[in-house]
């Protein structure tokens, strides 16, 4: 149940602007999801929620572009050093190329990270492809795999 809330919170602030708790718990109940203010709060401290300035002058939730780094480098810092020999991305898709037999273990990796940028990924032998949801979201994710692969 908590896994279900919480995937739901962070695509409900990716997708609606969402000021306070009591907004984000509505937006909860709207889909069916019964919890109390307190447990929100927890959510959003776990989920390392950040209030970000909107274009209105507001402020709203958002998942933290830092906390998306600092979970990507610890858990596939190895495999990437190790096994990805080069990667690239065209348009919303990434393309990483691997040593032979890695690539479905870095795409595994990243699935179970539940990347909110990340619709999902199709992988071989020594080539995944990662479908993000913009084209933005596929050059970041490339900026941040060339800053940690240095």
């Amino acid at each position: 149940m908590k896994e279900k809330r919480q995937m739901a919170i962070l695509e409900i602030v990716r997708n609606e602007e969402i000021e306070t708790q009591e907004q984000l718990l509505l937006a909860l109940q709207k889909r069916g999801i019964r919890c109390t203010q307190a447990t929100i709060s927890r959510d959003i401290k776990e989920l390392r929620l950040v209030k970000e300035l909107t274009r209105s002058g507001t402020y709203r939730y958002a998942s933290s572009r830092q906390n998306k780094r600092s979970d990507l480098s610890g858990r596939l810092l190895t495999i990437f050093r190790e096994g990805v020999t080069s990667f690239d991305h065209a348009q919303n898709l990434v393309v990483l190329k691997t040593m032979p037999g890695l690539a479905n273990a870095a795409a595994a990796a990243l699935d179970g990270m539940d990347l909110p940028d990340m619709v999902g990924s199709l992988a071989g032998d020594d080539t995944a492809i990662l479908i993000m949801r913009t084209n933005q979201d596929a050059e970041n994710f490339c900026d941040d795999l060339q800053a940690m692969m240095k």
